[in-house]
């Protein structure tokens, strides 16, 4: 039995079947689906296009092309054909980055003609909870941030950036879209951190977040502070704010270099389920 395959830009009548495949791995593709739920899949809103392959006439699995490109749902066949499209297309993203397995093929087909990557992180855990550990007690002093306090948390959005992606976030365009964005998560309520004398020692974001699941980024310490257990008591308090108000499962993904993170992580409550990968440009 023959069977037909095709590649395509979906369009927003094809909202419903897209946000099916996403559904169905809905920690992993918490990302995707957080921005599609909100935007559709027009590309303009969406902010880049989602491809779309099919087998059979049935929608099978998806790749969205923006600011990141990301394999979803992506079987070797899927991903052959959406490096084939990126290659005509030529690199616009800043990042690949997916569960494991498919963004390593990806960056493989890929790599003759967009490499050499800045840095490649191939293996990034990815960890998931349900419930907080009884054994670290969360930080009382973390909590939302309000409106007015943007100037006192950027300096310390900009340091992480800075140090986990190696650039500073207001290179280029001097940082509108970044503050932009970070303005976006404290307007949602989902900015935490313990402010002390008007300077951050702890922050957090809960970045994407569908019914289903969230996920927890942009964890910082002020390195003067570092040693001192503010990571496990601010990500308890992070994490009981993401159960309570925001989704049933919580992830987040780390690299699996920081050790002393992934540790911090295990005692509040997480566990390693499956890992990321990033090609970073």
């Amino acid at each position: 039995m023959l069977t037909q395959t095709t590649t395509r830009v979906l369009e927003p009548r094809d909202l419903g079947a897209a946000l099916a495949v996403l559904e169905s791995e809905p920690v992993a593709n918490a990302f995707v689906t957080s921005r599609v739920q909100i935007a559709g899949l027009d590309p303009w809103r969406l902010g880049g296009e989602m491809w779309g392959w099919y087998a059979d006439g049935r929608l099978r699995s998806l790749c969205y092309s923006g600011a990141n490109l990301v394999p979803i749902c992506a079987t070797p066949e899927a991903v052959r054909a959406f490096a084939d499209r990126a290659r005509r297309a030529g690199r616009r993203c800043s990042s690949i980055v997916g569960p494991a397995e498919p963004t390593a093929q990806l960056w493989r087909l890929l790599e003759p003609g967009w490499g050499p990557a800045r840095e490649v992180r191939a293996n990034q855990p990815l960890m998931v909870t349900e419930s907080p550990s009884a054994d670290v007690t969360p930080d009382p002093l973390v909590r939302r941030i309000r409106k007015d306090e943007m100037d006192v948390l950027m300096p310390a959005c900009v340091a992480m950036f800075t140090e986990e992606v190696g650039i500073s976030p207001l290179a280029g365009d001097g940082g509108l879209l970044y503050q932009a964005r970070v303005a976006e998560l404290i307007g949602a309520g989902r900015s935490f951190a313990r402010i002390e004398d008007g300077k951050v020692l702890f922050k957090a974001e809960i970045g994407a977040a569908t019914p289903q699941a969230c996920q927890i980024q942009g964890v910082w310490v002020a390195p003067e502070h570092r040693g001192r257990g503010l990571s496990e008591t601010g990500m308890a308090a992070v994490l009981r704010y993401a159960l309570a108000d925001v989704a049933p499962v919580v992830s987040l993904y780390v690299n699996d270099y920081n050790t002393p993170a992934r540790r911090a992580y295990a005692r509040v409550g997480f566990r390693e389920t499956g890992a990321f990968m990033s090609v970073l440009f």
